[in-house]
């Protein structure tokens, strides 16, 4: 993870630890809040990390929940202070949905990334090229820069230091030409550098692998060391989900380990994209 700890980060431990302290103190949300004499409103904002959380009202939260314990306060008013702040993709708000936003927040923290898509090769792995490439169609210029930016900066955090990368990569998306031979030959060239990399392992479905419960649609998968995985859907606008659907959460979770069983790895991996760059470059 980046030695830089990221507001979002401490907002996160703060969300996590004080729901829990709320729980075994027998306090819902409404009588919490009540209690202290808050908006509901204000109480759910920090136990989903959407805010900060001043010194203050961590205090007061800490004592309604019997939370006295020196070091652990400690700890906690340390989070609460260091959760102020804009977070690293602050400067790319103007691109961002709120959902988004959400995730990059999740996926500061995620200990791993498990990621298909079945169209194209994933963001994750995007080169500059590719990705304005993919864009071009139906974003203007100006902001399909910015949002090529914010694909670069959050594959900077992640793959400098970050989170056990999967990808389980369509073959037939690596055959799809996007923005021509050079730009794709490019792409492969970069998908056999990071498939070189300990912490990202990259793997190919073939194309006669048939369907599977994501073959029209892409999805992403974050885990956690001390949470449960949270599920990422990549459609129009995006949408995230976890402990709340756990059943959809399973099916994506078996999802990922069908195909990965189905997905050629390793050397065979290799050789597959190296073979689908040489027949690029004869087009």
């Amino acid at each position: 993870m980046p030695s830089t700890v990221d507001p979002s980060l401490n907002r996160r431990k703060l969300r996590m630890e004080l729901r829990v302290a709320r729980e075994k103190a027998g306090l819902t949300q409404r009588l919490a809040a009540q209690t202290l004499e808050w908006s509901l409103s204000k109480l759910i904002r920090i136990e989903t990390g959407t805010v900060s959380v001043s010194v203050t009202d961590l205090r007061a939260l800490l004592q309604l929940y019997g939370i006295d314990d020196q070091q652990a306060v400690a700890a906690l008013e340390a989070a609460a202070r260091g959760s102020k702040g804009p977070s690293w993709w602050a400067p790319y708000n103007d691109v961002l949905t709120t959902t988004y936003a959400q995730y990059l927040g999740f996926e500061s923290a995620a200990t791993s990334i498990r990621s298909y898509h079945p169209i194209v090769i994933p963001g994750h792995l995007h080169t500059q090229d590719y990705a304005m490439a993919l864009l071009e169609p139906r974003v203007e210029p100006e902001r399909a820069e910015r949002v090529v930016d914010l694909r670069m900066a959050q594959q900077k955090r992640i793959f400098d230091g970050g989170p056990q990368a999967s990808f389980v990569l369509d073959e037939l998306a690596l055959r799809r030409t996007i923005g021509g031979a050079h730009v794709m030959s490019q792409q492969l060239d970069h998908l056999l550098e990071m498939s070189a990399r300990s912490a990202v392992d990259i793997t190919v479905l073939p194309a006669d692998s048939g369907a599977h419960f994501s073959t029209l649609g892409s999805f992403v998968l974050l885990g956690f060391a001390d949470d449960d995985d949270l599920l990422y859907l990549e459609h129009t606008t995006g949408s995230l989900t976890n402990q709340n659907d756990m059943d959809l959460m399973a099916r994506y979770q078996e999802c990922f380990e069908t195909i990965s069983l189905r997905a050629v790895k390793g050397e065979a991996a290799t050789e597959l994209i190296t073979r689908i760059k040489e027949e690029c470059g004869r087009r």
